[in-house]
């Protein structure tokens, strides 16, 4: 038996991808590509990076199984879901989804890894 294909969007230089989708599953995992100043702007922007990599790959947020937001301090929570709330739509769409504090890179706040369906 073949198994299924794997369809990869690579992150630039860095030996990873920041997308691969096979079996009828996309995992991705995004950051804001412009480092932002704040937790809002940088949750939007990782949203939008998001947005993108489901698309590329035949997802979108709708289908959206399971979410693991990584805060730089978990004291950004309130903001960072103030925007998740605007951005995930109604409860049919709500993910799993857990927040966890940790070290991030300097001057990123928010990292977001996701598994979906595809379409």
């Amino acid at each position: 038996m073949t198994p299924p294909p794997i369809t990869r969007i690579p992150a630039p230089g860095t030996g990873r991808s920041d997308a691969v989708a096979s079996d009828g599953y996309v995992y991705a995992v995004a950051t804001d590509p412009e480092c932002a100043d704040g937790i809002a702007a940088q949750t939007r922007n990782t949203l939008h990076d998001l947005d993108r990599l489901l698309e590329e790959l035949g997802s979108n947020r709708t289908r959206l199984l399971q979410a693991t937001v990584y805060l730089s301090d978990i004291a950004l929570k309130p903001q960072m879901d103030a925007v998740w709330r605007d951005w995930i739509g109604a409860e049919a769409n709500w993910p799993q989804r857990a927040c966890v504090g940790v070290g991030l890179e300097t001057g990123y706040l928010i990292e977001v890894v996701v598994i979906a369906q595809g379409l």
